[in-house]
């Protein structure tokens, strides 16, 4: 979709005048777009990230979580990635998979041009927006994820790019229009009232625009369109995971969101009220969820059934029993597991494979 196709979004009206209005509604935009170009990273995102691939091993897992926790690194890196010369070209969904094919060097050149931001040291263009979004974004990624875990959804990956990036569009237009959000919002509180003011007001929605700008960036079609759909009411998949995961974390802030839209949403990926009340129960916790598995497990299929029995508690005779080996067999791959992992125990051995999201 086109700056031109947004901008006659707007409500239709005849003459002159509506098409002024348009002409300045879409420059506002585009120069709102290419402000976005330069969007910052949070200072301490950026510096962990360079640490993190500076290492002598570096750890894949650990690349990718520094990559998510941070929206302008997330846009950077994907960019690239889905620039690449490759069978990959625009097709690169997620940050798991842009770190495969991107090499350590590159995730450092990439974080070492990206513009910082200091919550101490305020930007006169942005001031603090980067913050305050990236908080939201953050908020929304960890309860797509715990979703996801409880859905059974198996784009999780994905999902963590798409639930950071939402509500990208927002920062457009509070680029575009300086009453944005407050004069635009006015009195609205639900997710549901504010997407209504906005359209009614603008003429477009953040979400539209947020879908637009993914696509200005060569993002594939999924992560635009999960973006440009999350607050559409008859949408499922993964525009679905992201509006309720959106939901959840104004809930989990404290502010105000509709039951019959939170039970709507939540239908529509496959929970009921019973699994959404799980959920929102969790949400204040610290994150309790499965890990994905990111690194590569250097460990064989046979040596991973005797740790997750070991990590069960049994002992090697049941182990043994269990998978029909001997005793000393277990022992050996046990022995393995051990120097694989660098570990000294059997419990150290557990945590390891745990943290990795190997068991």
């Amino acid at each position: 979709m086109s700056i031109t196709s947004v901008a006659s979004h707007a409500e239709p009206t005849q003459g002159a005048a509506q098409r002024h209005h348009n002409e300045g509604h879409g420059r506002r935009l585009t120069a709102a777009f290419e402000a976005l170009e330069a969007y910052p990273a949070l200072a301490e995102s950026r510096n962990r990230l360079l640490r993190l691939v500076t290492e002598e091993r570096v750890s894949p897992g650990d690349v990718v979580a520094a990559v998510e926790s941070d929206i302008a690194l997330v846009i950077s890196v994907l960019r690239v990635a889905n620039q690449l010369d490759t069978g990959s070209r625009g097709r690169v969904e997620s940050i798991v998979k842009a770190v495969e094919v991107l090499s350590p060097e590159s995730v450092h050149a990439i974080a070492s041009r990206t513009r910082t931001f200091d919550f101490f040291e305020r930007s006169t263009v942005w001031d603090s927006a980067p913050e305050r979004f990236r908080l939201h974004g953050v908020a929304t990624q960890r309860a797509a994820d715990r979703l996801a875990q409880e859905a059974g959804y198996e784009h999780r990956d994905r999902l963590m790019v798409t639930a950071l990036l939402h509500d990208v569009g927002k920062l457009v237009l509070a680029h575009a229009y300086p009453g944005y959000p407050e004069q635009v919002h006015g009195d609205a509180n639900t997710p549901e009232e504010r997407i209504r003011r906005e359209r009614r007001e603008l003429g477009v929605d953040h979400a539209l625009v947020g879908g637009v700008l993914a696509r200005r960036w060569g993002l594939p079609g999924a992560v635009a369109s999960a973006i440009e759909r999350h607050h559409s009411d008859d949408d499922g998949g993964e525009a679905a995971f992201v509006r309720l995961a959106d939901m959840l974390a104004h809930y989990a802030n404290g502010d105000q969101v509709s039951p019959n839209a939170l039970l709507k949403t939540a239908r529509s990926v496959g929970l009921g009220p019973a699994e959404l009340r799980k959920v929102m129960f969790d949400l204040p916790y610290p994150s309790s969820s499965r890990p994905r598995q990111i690194d590569p497990c250097p460990l064989s299929a046979r040596e991973l059934e005797v740790l997750k029995r070991l990590a069960e508690g049994k002992v090697y005779k049941q182990i043994a029993a269990e998978l029909q080996l001997s005793t000393s067999t277990v022992r050996t791959h046990l022995h393995n597991v051990y120097g694989k992992l660098g570990a000294v125990d059997r419990a150290q051995a557990v945590l390891v494979a745990t943290e990795r999201g190997w068991l």
